[in-house]
């Protein structure tokens, strides 16, 4: 008996927890929505796998130089906002983005994509798809909201060195035989 008052106690504990999530949830997209400023921030590291395996994994460096574009489109897929970062000495890019473009039309933040463009690094310039840098990721939830501060967390997005680029065995290379 004590089990089956305990069991309900936990779901009714869950039921307030998700119902406080989602509304937490709502109020944070409803702010995100009326917001006229986004910013838009991330990381860019250097992944080089000729280290050992657990330098590989933790010991990614910053990259200083790497550019980092933002691609807002509207409903039929036409540019209407493109903005670019360099990264600092930490490999960190902060974009900040007016949503009213020409004063009126309001961008859609589901239809903006964050990606990596290029690497001034000479040796650590491949860029890999962990987290979605090489092809892009679109921004979803803000990650930051207080006021009407509203930021979007990228990342992080890793380049690595031409030894480490895995080689792409999906085109047809033709045969003879």
């Amino acid at each position: 008996m004590a089990t089956l008052k305990l069991m309900m106690l936990y779901a009714a504990v869950a039921v307030a927890a998700v119902f406080n999530l989602a509304m937490a949830t709502s109020y944070y997209e409803e702010v995100a929505a009326a917001a006229e400023v986004i910013h838009v921030g991330g990381k860019v590291l250097c992944q080089d796998c000729s280290k050992s395996y657990k330098e590989w994994v933790n010991g990614s460096q910053p990259l200083k130089g790497v550019k980092v574009s933002l691609t807002c489109v509207d409903e039929r897929s036409r540019v209407m906002c493109y903005k670019s970062d360099i990264t600092d000495e930490q490999g960190q890019f902060d974009m900040t983005v007016n949503k009213l473009v020409n004063g009126k039309k309001q961008l859609k933040v589901k239809f903006c994509l964050v990606r990596l463009v290029s690497s001034s690094h000479p040796v650590c310039n491949i860029a890999t798809d962990f987290a979605g840098g090489k092809t892009g990721i679109k921004l979803m939830r803000p990650t930051f909201v207080y006021n009407d501060l509203v930021k979007y967390g990228v990342g992080p997005f890793y380049y690595t060195t031409p030894m480490c680029e895995k080689p792409d065995t999906n085109e047809y290379q033709g045969s003879n035989y």
